[in-house]
């Protein structure tokens, strides 16, 4: 009896320890934060380990989504994370929680998390949107942000920057030192992409 279990928890430790493996390294395709691709992984495995250790001694799935939170609210309080990377982090924690505590056969499991899988890396590409990024730069021709002059603004800043900006946010205007914060919104190439 014990050996099964042993056997299902190794089993379910490489599901989960692969799987974030292969959505880290999509996430690294596409962004190129090494640091940030370890951390996930790292942090994969470790809820896993945590989670099912502690599901062992008979642990509730309330309790399983309690140490969830708990590790949400982690969230490396120094550095301020992206919209993208704290999506990242959900979804390694989300594949650890059910791969440790979830009450599916191993290949439901697998296909679930492939699932996932698949989306983020549908979602990275262009196939159902378009790469668009945006950038605040501190802006001092404080006579192009105008309404009337929204096109001489976008402009300056595709001439000045190289990038292909479609749209731009005004952040913040000083007309103490003349100068604005804007939010440029462009479009991103296949070689800014990679």
């Amino acid at each position: 009896m014990e050996s099964a279990v042993d056997f299902h928890f190794v089993i379910r430790l490489l599901i989960n320890t692969a799987s974030v493996f292969v959505l880290i390294r999509c996430y690294y395709a596409f962004s190129r934060h090494r640091e940030n691709a370890a951390s996930f992984i790292l942090f994969g495995v470790g809820v896993f380990l945590v989670t099912a250790l502690l599901h062992s001694v008979t642990v509730t799935m309330g309790f399983a989504f309690g140490l969830f939170a708990v590790f949400s609210m982690l969230r490396y309080r120094t550095e301020a994370l992206g919209i993208k990377e704290m999506t990242y982090l959900f979804l390694v924690i989300a594949m650890a929680l059910l791969a440790a505590v979830g009450t599916m056969h191993h290949l439901e499991l697998v296909f679930l998390n492939l699932l996932v899988i698949a989306l983020a890396l549908v979602l990275e590409t262009r196939v159902l949107l378009p790469r668009h990024s945006e950038r605040e730069v501190e802006y001092e021709k404080i006579e192009n942000v105008h309404r009337d002059r929204r096109e001489l603004l976008i402009a300056d800043l595709r001439e000045r920057t190289g990038l292909d900006v479609f749209r731009v946010d005004v952040v913040s205007v000083s007309y103490l030192r003349d100068t604005a914060m804007l939010r440029m919104h462009f479009r991103q190439e296949a070689d800014h992409a990679r």
